[in-house]
């Protein structure tokens, strides 16, 4: 399969899971929030990964608006992730646990925000000009030799070279795990997602025996993922926590634990060990 065959699969994919998830977001349910989320974080990825094929002045514009999108879907799913573990905190009966409710009344405000955005003119302008792109967008037609051949070079080739090149860039920033601050790790935790996402992508697109060596890295993959997600949902948490305690709503527990954090670094740190040992 051609790289630019390859590209609107994938993409024509995400951007159908972004849409067919639309309606119940706006509703409210928090599940198809994420899956939202999700389906435009693969999209994003897809971009990223064919970035010197796709580039173009259009690219920029489609990029920007699927962030605007993603800064909506985020300020709601930090919620979520954070209301979820004040429920831990007391499972029979949540609303017992102090200030939950003011938390989920804030939740309820900024989803009003999301849902506007979701009805928006604007979403309706990114959706169409994003599968417009997709399907016909100036790359497509680009003309030259260069272009020819990125658009032409198989995905098995292009594929296999750009997923080895992210992971070895993985690998090294890894090294330094031990020592890296919120920020830092946060960065990481995108490089490893955009890798993980990116071979689960091509799983069905990619049957050649050079792609097993990603597919069998994907479950450590998968795992530093969580470990770096849960630090990262700690980190967003207690910003929340902090912006919220300014407008007089509090959280009865820290989000931050030294001991928590310490064990998710050493799952992290051993699941990159057992990828890089990987023949």
């Amino acid at each position: 399969m051609a790289c630019d065959t390859a590209f609107r699969v994938v993409a024509r994919r995400y951007l159908s899971d972004l849409t067919k998830n639309h309606d119940a977001t706006c509703r409210g349910n928090p599940v198809t929030l994420h899956r939202m989320r999700i389906a435009l974080t693969h999209l994003r990825t897809a971009i990223l990964f064919f970035s010197p094929m796709v580039a173009d002045a259009t690219r920029t514009r489609v990029r920007a608006e699927l962030k605007w999108l993603n800064a909506h879907l985020g300020a709601v799913r930090d919620l979520d992730v954070a209301i979820e573990r004040l429920r831990v905190i007391d499972e029979q009966r949540p609303q017992a646990t102090p200030h939950y409710r003011a938390w989920t009344s804030k939740r309820a405000e900024i989803h009003r925000h999301l849902a506007r955005a979701l009805r928006s003119a604007r979403y309706q302008r990114l959706v169409k000009s994003t599968s417009d792109w997709i399907e016909r967008g100036p790359w497509s037609i680009r003309k030259g030799k260069q272009a020819d051949r990125r658009r032409a070079v198989s995905i098995s080739a292009y594929g296999v070279r750009k997923l080895t090149r992210w992971q070895e860039k993985l690998l090294k920033k890894s090294r330094t795990l031990a020592k890296m601050n919120t920020e830092k790790r946060h960065r990481l935790r995108l490089l490893n997602k955009k890798l993980s996402y990116s071979i689960g992508s091509f799983e069905d697109l990619l049957p050649d025996s050079k792609f097993s060596r990603q597919q069998a890295g994907l479950k450590h993959l998968r795992k530093a993922q969580k470990s770096l997600g849960q630090l990262n949902d700690d980190a967003r948490g207690h910003s929340l926590a902090v912006a919220l305690e300014r407008e007089g709503v509090r959280v009865p527990f820290q989000f931050f634990s030294q001991k928590r954090e310490k064990r998710l670094i050493q799952e992290t740190a051993a699941a990159y060990r057992k990828l890089a040992a990987l023949e």
